[in-house]
């Protein structure tokens, strides 16, 4: 029994006879994929002040989570939709979310009152961004199926509000003329409730899709498995 994320894959104990398992290369090709469009889209931004600021946190995150890989070691699941993740704020922060051309994407059949690219990438945080969460806050050692879940969209909604509060303060301390573009409320008043709730509605959709595809343990369950880690394998 393998428990969801941790370390890299144990080699076989000499002998045993046993195989070494195989280690995934999926966190290392993802990395490649996301430093590739990074650094494409990192080349003229619409508007540097603004870009800069939006990086803040991928200068920080991503750096921390290749130095902390040989310590704990995300799914293959949860490190493709990290990349995604990823990968969408990289295209909201060369364009700034407020003008990426969605509009001309979608051939101006849409034909939206504002753009809602940021509106769709903080669904998307919610959906995306549950399972690393998961992974991260409980390796392995899940406290029950309901526990779980609830704390995971919990841990969810708190970064969602946690990054809002950054934002509204860096925008307002570190570069008040970027502020508009970087927070891209695009007038309206509500945008920063608007963004929590979709992050959290994407959160309870994503924590119900891995009730069916990966449940947490039952109590029982993690009892018999003997120290209490979860006796599934990482997706």
């Amino acid at each position: 029994m393998t428990r969801t994320g941790g370390g890299p894959t144990e080699a076989a104990t000499p002998g045993t006879g046993a195989a070494p398992a195989r280690i995934s290369r999926v966190p290392e090709v993802c990395l490649a994929i996301f430093a590739t469009a990074w650094t494409a889209l990192a080349i003229a931004p619409r508007y540097r002040a603004d870009w800069l600021l939006e990086n803040l946190p991928v200068f920080l995150a991503v750096p921390a989570l290749v130095l902390g890989h040989r310590r704990f070691r995300f799914s293959d699941r949860a490190c493709i939709q990290g990349t995604i993740f990823l990968l969408l704020h990289a295209i909201g922060s060369h364009y700034t979310y407020s003008e990426v051309p969605i509009d001309a994407w979608l051939g101006r059949a849409a034909g939206f009152g504002r753009n809602h690219y940021d509106r769709v990438v903080h669904f998307l945080y919610g959906v995306l961004l549950l399972r690393p969460v998961r992974e991260l806050s409980f390796r392995g050692r899940e406290p029950g199926c309901f526990a779980t879940l609830a704390l995971s969209v919990a841990a969810v909604l708190a970064g969602g509000a946690l990054y809002e509060i950054v934002e509204w303060a860096v925008a307002a301390i570190a570069d008040p003329e970027a502020g508009t573009a970087f927070l891209g409320t695009q007038g309206d008043e509500w945008d920063a409730q608007k963004d929590m709730a979709l992050a959290g509605l994407g959160a309870v959709i994503a924590a119900l899709v891995e009730l069916v595809v990966d449940p947490p343990p039952a109590p029982e369950a993690r009892l018999a498995d003997g120290d209490g880690r979860s006796g599934r394998g990482a997706t």
